[in-house]
């Protein structure tokens, strides 16, 4: 007597490839997820370092000598609201005083990390 196979896959080959396919969408749908996070932090930097610009340019385009100390103020980018500090100290010429930037997202839950920072000179002016 013969024993006729049936065509197909068992219940035990269903639920293994069920289970390789499971473990590649997850990590298919981690690395798009991490690749969506990356995006719009890399797009907060970018716009709190144009905060920070508009910020040291605004100073130079004033043309008044800033005070040593600090400043602090909010700007609208990209739709949002962000918070900068601008510290100004002098530098060993008398003509020359340096101002640092660092902005903040206003909605940010970590206060102490800038997510941007820059630095730059003013001239006293004539």
């Amino acid at each position: 007597m013969r024993r006729h196979h049936a065509a197909g896959f068992t219940l035990l080959e269903i639920l293994i490839a069920l289970a390789v396919l499971a473990l590649a969408m997850g990590a298919a749908i981690k690395a798009v997820g991490d690749y969506t996070n990356n995006q719009a932090y890399l797009r907060d930097r970018t716009l709190a370092m144009w905060v920070a610009r508009n910020v040291l340019i605004r100073s130079r385009v004033e043309n008044e000598w800033p005070r040593v100390g600090e400043r602090k103020g909010t700007e609208d980018m990209g739709g949002r609201e962000w918070r900068w500090l601008a510290v100004t100290s002098q530098t060993e010429e008398a003509e020359l005083r340096r101002l640092d930037v660092k902005v903040f997202a206003l909605d940010s839950e970590d206060d102490d990390t800038p997510l941007s920072q820059l630095s730059g000179f003013l001239v006293q002016p004539n």
